[in-house]
């Protein structure tokens, strides 16, 4: 993507709005079915400017299904499972013994219904995982566990991947008003880069799964901050993210001095480029250093990877994925733009205890000081990481870091993790029974 194509959105943006203040469309001329621009700002503005009560009026309202009587509380659970390749996976296969410990849980198979009093749904970004758990979210509402704040790559699969322009419209004018839509023509039209490629979390276009959540779990305040921001005013609870118990591994270390390694997928978010030229000043000084960087890759990714030191596998399954974090020295976890996201990689780092060095953004930064290296992908970003390298080469270092690592581990053990979500179910279920007592 020519970075002058990304660049020009903003401009583009303030010109939209700019073009409707000075637009001469008005509710009272007829609404003509018009061609481009003019077309559309036709139809956006008399849309916008409907009577406050008719649009009152046609405000979809959410409405929490009863518990039902004669039986003890049951949470139909939506999550993507394993084997499927997905750190919410991941997660559930984590959190749900020690869930069904404390609440009767049915987990729902992929693409069917489950069966309980109070469903539970966790909405991710991925929409290949997420895709099928949203539309039941529309059919059902519940509380959902909120794993990315943005989620306009799944908005995006689930309209235009499906043709359904006027639904990406549609959700890009909730978000952004009349000029978020007529940003979405532009996409639509090929005349601007996708959204969701360059400018995602400026729409993050999750308005409609906080519709229809009667409760939200978050693991961050950042994440918290801007869901109350939205307008959210319904129960909300900021749970941690679970650790991992430490497993019995065999550690696999490539050979080197220091070794770092990178996780998870590898995309344009993840700062490849920038962590692999601070490397190369870093091993400059240090040429036993090695770095592992393990991961899918994303289109476009594939050539990270081959430079002098790094050594680059693909997706590895679980097992071998502890036996990789064990055999580094550091783990390194960086991203920009932050789509609201915890980490399951640096929530593994912990439970081995192992020092990281991340981007200073999002749930990032509100790792303790002690614990995590931070540098803010802004001007520099190279030179600062190249010192945090530097820094993580003195052994005593590691090691002090490490045990604080372990230490905040405990923190997110999974059986309390496991309670204060038990506790958040049975606070939705008292307030559907109350819902219900009003009701009837």
């Amino acid at each position: 993507m020519p970075a002058e194509a990304r660049d020009e959105i903003p401009a583009l943006y303030a010109r939209l709005q700019e073009e409707v203040r000075r637009s001469d469309v008005t509710t009272e001329r007829p609404l003509v079915r018009r061609p481009g621009l003019k077309g559309a700002l036709v139809y956006a503005v008399k849309k916008l400017r409907r009577p406050e009560g008719r649009a009152a009026h046609e405000q979809r309202v959410v409405v929490n299904r009863p518990a039902r009587r004669g039986r003890g509380r049951r949470v139909a659970y939506y999550s993507p499972m394993p084997p499927e390749r997905s750190g919410i996976a991941d997660y559930s296969a984590l959190l749900l013994p020690a869930l069904e410990r404390l609440v009767d849980v049915d987990v729902a198979p992929r693409g069917k219904r489950a069966d309980g009093d109070i469903a539970l749904y966790h909405v991710g970004n991925d929409p290949e995982v997420h895709g099928w758990i949203v539309e039941r979210l529309r059919r059902e509402p519940g509380i959902v566990v909120l794993h990315d704040f943005v989620l306009h790559h799944l908005v995006a699969s689930l309209t235009l991947g499906r043709k359904d322009n006027a639904g990406y419209l549609a959700a890009l004018e909730r978000d952004s008003g009349l000029a978020g839509r007529l940003l979405g023509l532009g996409v639509i039209d090929g005349c601007i880069p996708p959204l969701w490629e360059v400018r995602a979390e400026d729409f993050p276009l999750c308005d409609e799964v906080l519709e229809r959540a009667t409760g939200v779990i978050v693991h961050s305040r950042y994440v918290e901050e801007r869901v109350r921001e939205r307008g959210y005013d319904r129960p909300l609870w900021r749970i941690p993210h679970p650790a991992w118990p430490p497993p019995q591994v065999v550690t696999d270390r490539p050979s080197g001095e220091p070794v770092f390694g990178a996780f998870g997928n590898v995309n344009a978010s993840k700062r490849v480029p920038q962590l692999l030229e601070a490397f190369a000043r870093f091993r400059d000084l240090h040429p036993s250093a090695r770095l592992l960087l393990v991961g899918a890759a994303a289109a476009g990714s594939e050539q990270h990877g081959k430079a002098d030191g790094v050594v680059r596998e693909g997706y590895v399954d679980e097992e071998r994925l502890w036996a990789l974090i064990a055999g580094v020295d550091a783990v390194i976890s960086l991203r920009s733009p932050t789509m609201g996201e915890t980490s399951g990689t640096a929530i593994r780092a912990l439970t081995l205890g192992k020092p990281l060095l991340v981007s200073d953004v999002g749930w990032f930064s509100e790792l303790p000081d002690d614990v995590a290296l931070k540098v803010a992908p802004r001007d520099g970003e190279v030179e600062r990481l190249v010192v945090a390298l530097e820094k993580l080469r003195d052994p005593a270092v590691r090691e002090r870091m490490g045990a604080n690592a372990r230490d905040l581990a405990g923190e997110h053990d999974v059986g309390h993790v496991a309670y204060l979500y038990a506790s958040a179910l049975q606070e939705a279920a008292g307030a559907v029974r109350a819902l219900s007592e009003v009701q009837r």
